[in-house]
C-alpha cells in the first residue's frame, strides 16, 4: 500500500517534471508558454459591468468571445484576491474595483500567472496625496516593501481620457508592478518577461537605437530615469498606440509583445 502510494508520487512528480522541462524547451523556440488559460469554471461580471468595461476598454472589445469570457473571469478572480482600500473620504465602488482590475487584467492577459502576488492591497485618494515613504506628493506609485498600489483617482480616471496620448497612469503603475512581480518568479511567463525585458534593455545599449529613441521624442524624457520607468513609458505607447509604435520601433514593439505574450487583439 504504502509501495503504492510512493510509486504513484514519484511517477507524479516525474510527469511533472517532464511537462516543465518540455514548455521551457517550447518558451525557448516560440518565446511562449504551452498554454495561457485554462479553468475550471469560468465566473463572470454582470451585463452592466460588461458595458462598463465594454466602453473603456478598446482592448476588450477586440477580444473574441471566448477571450472576453477568460478576461472576465481574470477580473472577477483578481478583484476578490485585492483590498481595495478608501482614503480622505474616496468611496470604493464596484466600479472603481471594475476599472482597476481590469487595467491588471489587460496587461497580464498574456500571461499564465495574473494575480501578480507582490501586490495585496490598492489605495485610492481623490486627488493628489502626500507620500509619507519620500515626503513628496505623488499620483501614484507602487510600495514593494507594503505590497501597496496607490492612485489618485483623478489622475487615474485623466489617464483614460484620451486613449493614444501615451500617457496613462494606470498602466505605467501596474508594469511597475509586473516588472517586479517577475523578479525571483520561475513559472514561465516570468521567464519569458524576464528574457525579453533583458533583450530590451540590450537594444538601449546600441547608441543607434538609444539616439533615434531620444531624437524622436515619441517618449518623454522620463522614460530614461531608469530602466523600470522605461519599460513603463514603453508600454504606455504599446497599449495605446501599437500601430504608430510598430511602424517606429519595431525592434522594441517586438520585445514588448513577447514579454506580454500579447499575440491577440491585433497586436
Amino acid at each position: 500500500m504504502v509501495l503504492g502510494i510512493l510509486l504513484i508520487s514519484l511517477i507524479v512528480i516525474i510527469v511533472v517534471k517532464s511537462i516543465t522541462l518540455i514548455e521551457y524547451i517550447y518558451s525557448y523556440f516560440y518565446k511562449k508558454p504551452l498554454y495561457t488559460h485554462f479553468y475550471f469554471r469560468l465566473k463572470k461580471i454582470s451585463p452592466q459591468h460588461q458595458e462598463f468595461i465594454k466602453q473603456r476598454f478598446p482592448f476588450y472589445n477586440r477580444l473574441n468571445r471566448r477571450q472576453q469570457s477568460f478576461f472576465q473571469h481574470r477580473l472577477v478572480t483578481f478583484i476578490a484576491h485585492k483590498s481595495f482600500e478608501g482614503r480622505d473620504e474616496f468611496e470604493v465602488t464596484d466600479e472603481v474595483k471594475i476599472y482597476i482590475g481590469a487595467t491588471a487584467v489587460m496587461l497580464t492577459f498574456g500571461m499564465r500567472n495574473f494575480l501578480l502576488k507582490r501586490l495585496s492591497k490598492i489605495i485610492i485618494y481623490p486627488d493628489i496625496y502626500y507620500s509619507t515613504i519620500n515626503e513628496v506628493h505623488h499620483k501614484g506609485e507602487f510600495n514593494p516593501q507594503l505590497k501597496a498600489l496607490v492612485f489618485s483617482w483623478k489622475d487615474f480616471l485623466q489617464g483614460y481620457e484620451s486613449a493614444n496620448d501615451n500617457l496613462n497612469l494606470a498602466i505605467h503603475e501596474f508594469m511597475h508592478v509586473i516588472h517586479l512581480n517577475t523578479y525571483n518568479h520561475k513559472n514561465i511567463s516570468a521567464v519569458i518577461f524576464r528574457d525579453a525585458n533583458k533583450e530590451l534593455e540590450d537594444l538601449l545599449k546600441q547608441d543607434h537605437l538609444r539616439n533615434k529613441l531620444v531624437d524622436s521624442r515619441y517618449f518623454r524624457d522620463y522614460a530614461f530615469t531608469n530602466r523600470f520607468e522605461f519599460l513603463a513609458v514603453l508600454v504606455e505607447s504599446f497599449i495605446e498606440s501599437p500601430l504608430l509604435f510598430k511602424q517606429n520601433f519595431p525592434e522594441f514593439y517586438k520585445k514588448i509583445k513577447e514579454m506580454l505574450n500579447y499575440n491577440f487583439a491585433g497586436y
